[in-house]
């Protein structure tokens, strides 16, 4: 075999070797775990085949967790690339120091997850948080925002955006900047309106931006649990008990590693089959 017809493959053999790694080993090894239950006498492992999915399938904290994981994803990914998406393009905007305004909106993204949530917790506190002295302040009653079964998940959407926006806005600001200005140029020599720029040129152009963005968010908030793990802890009342904290709590608390990969092996079905409708829906025609 020539040289130049094996230097290809050399160069990408470590990629594919990480793939294999870190990615796909870790996947089949949960498929085959979710056929296996731990025998705690023996020390070892019983294989049962399918009746870990069989027992979720008729378990309902399974499906109070399912559905609000879809709810979660529902609200939250939306939001998340909309407000992404219009932060782009003030972004992009030619304003006085808007280089200024490019370094604040990063700070959210520079902040961990768990410090976000100890902050975001301090600030929502029924007690002596500063959004509901605001609230009293204006007359208002305080709420029970990580409390409250009725606000615990609305709540975690908030911060979740939050946290997100800033970053998911970055590739959408990229795709922006490599929108040519000869097209606006062009539109604008026919007699078009911002708006109509923004409808046939920005928009089209960034379909591709747009598809990436939506199929990470997806992803991104599917496997989403520590805020759920920090904040509220899959409650109360099980109302922020999303499908990734329950698979953690049946390792971790109940070490049930057998369904707890169940779990996880349905959520990644579910997701792919998310992201695939994406993909279809949203491909690119340029």
């Amino acid at each position: 075999m020539k040289k130049e017809t094996i230097a290809p493959y050399l160069f990408l053999l470590p990629a594919i070797v990480g793939l294999g790694m870190f990615k796909l080993y870790p996947v089949l090894s949960g498929l085959r775990q979710s056929f296996y239950a731990p025998a705690f006498l023996q020390a070892s492992e019983t294989f049962i085949g399918l009746k870990n999915y069989i027992s979720l399938f008729t378990d309902p904290v399974f499906w109070s967790s399912l559905k609000i994981s879809l709810l979660f994803n529902l609200f939250v990914n939306p939001i998340q690339i909309f407000l992404a998406f219009m932060l782009a393009l003030l972004l992009n905007s030619k304003l006085k120091h808007i280089g200024i305004f490019r370094g604040i909106h990063f700070v959210p993204v520079a902040v961990s997850i768990p410090t976000a949530c100890i902050l975001w917790n301090i600030m929502l506190s029924p007690e002596q948080g500063v959004v509901n002295s605001v609230l009293v302040g204006l007359g208002l009653e305080p709420q029970p925002f990580l409390t409250g079964s009725k606000q615990a998940l609305a709540s975690i959407i908030g911060i979740a955006t939050w946290k997100g926006v800033g970053y998911w806005a970055i590739f959408l600001l990229a795709g922006l900047q490599e929108v040519p200005e000869s097209l606006y140029e062009a539109s604008s020599m026919d007699g078009a309106s911002r708006f109509e720029q923004f409808k046939q040129v920005t928009f089209p152009m960034m379909k591709r931006s747009l598809t990436f963005v939506a199929v990470s968010v997806t992803v991104s908030n599917f496997l989403l649990f520590s805020p759920m793990y920090i904040l509220t802890q899959g409650g109360p009342e099980h109302s922020t008990n999303v499908l990734m904290l329950e698979s953690y709590n049946s390792a971790f608390l109940y070490s049930d590693t057998g369904r707890a990969s169940a779990i996880v092996i349905i959520l990644l079905l579910m997701t792919l089959c998310i992201v695939a409708l994406q993909f279809k829906f949203l491909k690119a025609k340029h």
